[in-house]
């Protein structure tokens, strides 16, 4: 059985593979039968899957060592040429559209594919080729920018990932002097932060318009493949964050603050959840691993058979280290049919979070993976997040094996967190909608319109006199909005679904993971919506979903005494 250390890596020689594309898709279009076209679409599949394959490996060795040289040089090699990959797909897409053979193609391959094919043609042509290379160079700068963080803090140089236990200590000073040495690395670099933002807004609103749109905005949604709501269904889901959730959280700020015994909770404060310090899991990352297998082969046996493949192929890359970049993601190695999770375990409760969230991401792909039809493999990113922060939930009733007689403080705090959670990214939304639809905005004029944002959904945010804060640099952290603009609404959007998810199990458990299962095995064979009511969850754009879930969520807190904590 090969492992991932043995998944071979050679970079793709272009003119071979833009020569192999485009026969099969000469003989796509002149096909004089149905099988024929088919077995030409498989070919331009197969072409897909070995590039994919290929760029996703060299993404993930690199962001495992970002001072390894050779994948450093691959995956500058493919900022270059996923746009001249993606001007393939785009004439793949365009002959799907216009093939003789449409309505038979819609009958085995779906409706869907289609339909993501035109919204996907509106979002490239060749005279943005040379800009999207650009793009990916800029945001390769930003992630290795972040990567290169060398924080020295009490008598060790850490990244940013090292830091969090310090921003959690229960040491009031400590918080204090983390989040100052933090602040200090965004400020010290405001200036290459300014300016790769600068350009990448300035960028992306000049391919928006030389695309024929009005701004990024739109662009943007068509890009994440949103096709059946708008950003007039999002600012109506903003809306009820705003009436709903931000004075729920702000009585939860005032809660935590009794908790922590602190008159004027500050921003470094608001890390710690308890004055006996946040719940953490109770072993080593060897052993979180042991807890999780265990819980997994209980869950379920899809489950089971998931997280076998996993540890057998060795495909979890888990502890934080020195040139490691930041965060934790999910990807899927296609050659391989191979989910990977990459992590930065740092001794916090969000180890466990992580394991699971990014574990919910590897299991849907593991149960669609069979898809024929790579566009079905994920759905679009708002429905992927519901699998992670659904199978967070479904993960409780084994908590206690990983927290021990933290299992009480950390479920409550796993709720607490998520509800406080979801007026951050609808901060987040917000600022790109206005920022893309005013692109001359100057950077000073960003970190105001920032810091006015975090007044409207985050009042109780007190910055205690730190000037950059203050003035609204705190967004330079949040890689999302360089990276993956319009993203980051979608995991508030999956935090309503999930919130369900945690309803139904704590009445009918099995139920609730069997609706959970049947979305996973649906992967994205339907749009967001249709997901949804696949699975008789809730729209969170309705009025009125986000005030429905929220007198359960209210009761469990109001549950439990956490002054006890």
């Amino acid at each position: 059985m090969r492992t991932f250390n043995d998944y071979t890596y050679q970079r793709p020689n272009m003119q071979q593979v833009e020569e192999r594309f485009n026969e099969a898709l000469l003989k796509f279009s002149e096909a004089q039968s149905i099988d024929d076209a088919l077995t030409s679409f498989d070919v331009m599949n197969e072409i897909r899957r070995e590039f994919d394959t290929m760029s996703t490996l060299a993404s993930i060795r690199h962001s495992i060592d970002t001072k390894d040289s050779f994948y450093d040089a691959e995956e500058s090699f493919f900022n270059d040429h996923r746009p001249v990959f993606e001007q393939l797909e785009n004439r793949l897409y365009k002959a799907l559209t216009q093939s003789r053979f449409e309505n038979e193609l819609r009958e085995v391959k779906g409706n869907l594919l289609f339909d993501k094919a035109r919204q996907s043609l509106k979002t490239f042509n060749d005279e943005i080729l040379e800009d999207l290379k650009k793009e990916n160079k800029l945001t390769f700068e930003y992630q290795k920018l972040l990567a290169s963080a060398e924080i020295d803090f009490e008598g060790e140089v850490r990244n940013l990932s090292q830091m969090a236990p310090f921003s959690q200590s229960k040491d009031r000073q400590i918080r204090k002097a983390a989040a100052e040495e933090i602040s200090r690395f965004f400020e010290a670099n405001e200036e290459k932060l300014d300016t790769i933002y600068d350009q990448l807004v300035q960028l992306r609103h000049q391919m928006a318009i030389k695309l024929g749109y009005d701004n990024y905005v739109q662009l943007a949604y068509d890009k994440l493949g949103r096709l059946d709501y708008t950003s007039d269904d999002v600012a109506n889901y903003r809306s009820q964050v705003k009436e709903y959730l931000v004075p729920l959280v702000k009585t939860l700020i005032e809660r935590q603050a009794k908790r922590l015994n602190i008159e004027k909770m500050k921003s470094y404060d608001l890390p710690l959840d308890f004055l006996s310090g946040n719940p953490t899991p109770k072993g080593d990352r060897s052993w979180m691993v042991d807890q999780a297998r265990t819980m997994y082969y209980e869950m379920s046996p899809e489950t089971k058979a998931f997280f076998d493949f996993m540890e057998q192929r060795q495909l979890m890359d888990l502890d934080a280290k020195k040139g490691k970049a930041g965060g934790g993601y999910c990807t899927y190695i296609f050659d391989y049919q191979s989910p990977f999770i990459f992590a930065n375990f740092n001794g916090t409760s969000h180890d466990v979070d992580v394991l699971t969230h990014e574990a919910g991401h590897a299991f849907q792909v593991f149960m669609s993976r069979d898809y024929d039809v790579l566009e079905y493999i994920w759905p679009t990113l708002e429905a992927c997040e519901i699998h992670s922060m659904s199978m967070e939930f479904f993960a409780w009733p084994w908590m206690n094996s990983f927290f021990k007689e933290d299992t009480d403080k950390y479920r409550f705090s796993h709720i607490e967190g998520a509800l406080k959670f979801i007026p951050y990214g609808v901060a987040v939304d917000e600022f790109q909608h206005r920022v893309y639809e005013q692109p001359s905005m100057t950077p000073a004029e960003r970190k105001a319109l920032w810091r006015s944002l975090e007044k409207t959904y985050m009042p109780y945010k007190d910055y205690d006199g730190n000037a950059f804060l203050e003035r609204g640099g705190f967004w330079f952290r949040q890689g999302h909005i360089f990276s993956v603009p319009f993203y980051y609404i979608d995991y508030t959007l999956a935090q309503v679904c999930a919130f369900q998810y945690w309803n139904q199990s704590q009445v009918d458990y099995q139920s609730a993971w069997n609706s959970y299962l049947k979305l996973c095995q649906a992967g994205g064979s339907q749009t967001f919506l249709q997901l949804l009511q696949h699975v008789n969850l809730k729209n969170p754009f309705e009025s009125g979903t986000i005030a429905s879930i929220l007198p359960s969520l209210k009761a469990f807190l109001d549950s439990i005494d956490d002054t006890k904590f």
